[in-house]
């Protein structure tokens, strides 16, 4: 069984260490710390395919992995000095920051699609309060109760949920067992329709 050119044994899947190249790497990696740029391209063309392909299965984007390849690199160049042959492989010490860094990079990620889906979930519960003060402002309580017979079932219900039982989004959706897209969808239309009802201008 022979081995493809970053030492991994081919129709394993497996990365088998290679004792010539496990010095070569710690090598490269000692003249990278005297500020040796060749020894840290050769380090790169060495190694870079087996860090690619091990956070590329963790972010599974080809776009990210290879920002994080290079940021890798980038820290790989700033601290080879923490290097320890003693403790592990170059390769290794490589391999231990890209999963690192990878794993990181997924947390912030996951951070940013939820602060984006609370700024969603705020800004339509902003809008729905905004209508339905156009709706108290410009009519009295019992205009609206009566015109509420307007909205269909569905937009009704939702609509007395959250502003006569002081339901949040979430909570209708929850009682109603809905997805919260479509208690939200029926608050809104509810609201825009009982606007139009009571002649409340957009």
């Amino acid at each position: 069984m022979s081995e493809g050119p970053t030492g991994r044994s081919r129709g394993t899947g497996a990365s088998v260490p290679v004792p010539g190249r496990t010095e070569e790497h710690a090598e490269l990696l000692r003249r990278v710390v005297e500020g040796d740029e060749h020894a840290f391209a050769q380090l790169y063309d060495a190694t870079s395919s087996t860090l690619y392909g091990l956070v590329l299965r963790l972010v599974r984007s080809p776009e990210l992995a290879a920002e994080v390849v290079q940021e890798v690199y980038l820290m790989a160049w700033q601290q080879a000095e923490r290097f320890d042959a003693a403790r592990g492989t170059a390769l290794a010490w490589l391999c231990t920051m890209a999963h690192r860094r990878a794993v990181d990079r997924i947390r912030q990620n996951q951070r940013e699609r939820e602060r984006d889906q609370q700024y969603e979930v705020r800004q339509a519960e902003t809008s729905s309060d905004s209508t339905w003060s156009e709706v108290e402002q410009s009519l009295d309580s019992g205009e609206v109760r009566a015109q509420l017979g307007a909205l269909s079932p569905l937009q009704r219900e939702a609509v007395c949920l959250v502003y006569y039982r002081g339901y949040s989004h979430r909570q209708v959706a929850e009682h109603l067992d809905v997805p919260l897209g479509t208690a939200k969808a029926r608050i809104r239309d509810g609201l825009n329709n009982l606007r139009s009802a009571l002649g409340v201008k957009q």
